[in-house]
Parts: C-alpha cells; sequence; structure tokens
C-alpha cells in the first residue's frame, strides 16, 4: 500500500516568528504623514530666492530653510531647475493671476481699475511680503532670472489691458492728457512693488516703522487720483 504524503518539515524556530520588515525608505523620503510638506518646501526657496537672489541660492540652503535634508528637495523636485519652475508655477503665478482679475473685473471704470489695481498689490504684498524683494532681485535688475517670466508670462495680458483702458478713458476725455496711457503702468507698479522693496532703508531714514502697507496704499491711491484728475473714492 502506498504511503500518504509526508507534510512539508517545518524549519525549527527558537522563540518567536521574526518579523517582517518593511522596505527602507530612500534617504530623504518623506513620510506617509506629510501632505504640508511640499508647500513649506516651495515657501523656504521662495525667502530664500529674496533673500539671497536666485542664482545664489542652491537646494543645500533651502533645505536649511526648510530643516529636511537635500535628498528630501531632490525626491520632490529634481534638481534646481525644476524646484524654480515649481515656485513660479504655484507660487509666482497665481499671485499675479490674482492682481490681473482684480483689474479685469473693474470694467472700463478708470478710478475703479486704479483702485483695483493698488488694493489687489496691497492685498497681495501683505500676504506674500516676498514678492517685492523678488521683484526688484529678480525681474527690474540686470540678468535676474525672472526677467523672461515678466516679459512673456505675466506683463503681456496685464499690461496691455491697463494700457488699453487708459487710452480709451483719455480718448473719452476722462483722464488728464497730458499722461501717457503707456507709461501709467510703470507708475502703478512704481507706487507699489518699489516702495514696499524699499520699506527697510525709508522706514529707517524717516524713522518709519509705524507705517506698513496699508499707508502705502491710501498714499498711492492719493497720488494718483490727483494726478489723473478723478474724482477721490
Amino acid at each position: 500500500m502506498a504511503r500518504d504524503p509526508q507534510p512539508p518539515r517545518r524549519r525549527k524556530t527558537t522563540g518567536a516568528a521574526t518579523p517582517v520588515r518593511a522596505p527602507r525608505r530612500g534617504r530623504g523620503r518623506p513620510a506617509a504623514d506629510a501632505p504640508e510638506l511640499r508647500p513649506r518646501l516651495l515657501d523656504a526657496a521662495l525667502a530664500c530666492y529674496a533673500g539671497n537672489g536666485i542664482a545664489a541660492t542652491s537646494l543645500r540652503d533651502i533645505a536649511r530653510q526648510a530643516g529636511v535634508t537635500p535628498a528630501l528637495l531632490h525626491y520632490y523636485f529634481g534638481d534646481r531647475a525644476q524646484l524654480l519652475d515649481a515656485v513660479v508655477e504655484e507660487r509666482i503665478l497665481p499671485v499675479m493671476a490674482g492682481v490681473h482679475a482684480a483689474v479685469a473685473d473693474a470694467g472700463d471704470d478708470i478710478g475703479a481699475l486704479v483702485v483695483a489695481f493698488v488694493d489687489g498689490m496691497a492685498a497681495t504684498i501683505a500676504r506674500h511680503p516676498w514678492l517685492p524683494p523678488l521683484w526688484v532681485r529678480e525681474v527690474v535688475s540686470e540678468g535676474g532670472a525672472l526677467r523672461g517670466l515678466l516679459s512673456e508670462r505675466i506683463a503681456p495680458s496685464i499690461a496691455r489691458l491697463v494700457a488699453q483702458r487708459f487710452a480709451a478713458a483719455q480718448a473719452r476725455g476722462e483722464l488728464n492728457p497730458a499722461l501717457d496711457p503707456r507709461l501709467l503702468m510703470v507708475s502703478l507698479v512704481g507706487l507699489t512693488l518699489f516702495p514696499a522693496a524699499g520699506a527697510p532703508i525709508w522706514q529707517k531714514l524717516y524713522d518709519a516703522t509705524d507705517l506698513g502697507v496699508d499707508d502705502l496704499r491710501r498714499h498711492a491711491l492719493a497720488l494718483l487720483h490727483r494726478g489723473l484728475e478723478l474724482p477721490h473714492a
């Protein structure tokens, strides 16, 4: 008679079974419970770009600012160029799109358009204090890394829209005829972004640390309404 097949032998153990270990995470790889980490890394990059300049900022600088390892930045963004692209797409362009939307919604009322731009910039600067120094360092300065971004993706839409509406208002006799509509956008930027960027200088010069973004907003609107010969809002 054929014998029943024997069950496979069990390997002898000496105590509790050894637990199965999860695959080891690579160096710098994030934990599963850190969904807020990517935004924090983008904010750290912006702070470094605004303070030190884009060209002078390394991944190690950004990692130190964020309190993480450089390997973690590599995991999320790859290299410096990809990180800068992410900052542009996820931080800078959405901020400027908000200002553009406010201006577009103002319609043909020039007074409302001016208020929309100045109020929109003031609110943006208050929420994103990195914008003025980054703008001066990387857009206005020769060789700035974001100058192409201004001329190709930001300025064409908002600058042309504002200039066209100023020109139409001037043709209707609603705007000071001595003004050049093309330069009014330059004046709007000059009364909002630049004073905010230079605040550490003029606040110290005039002992004016009590003045903030809202004071700049009111000052700009007062100057503009007088110069444009518009009724006060």
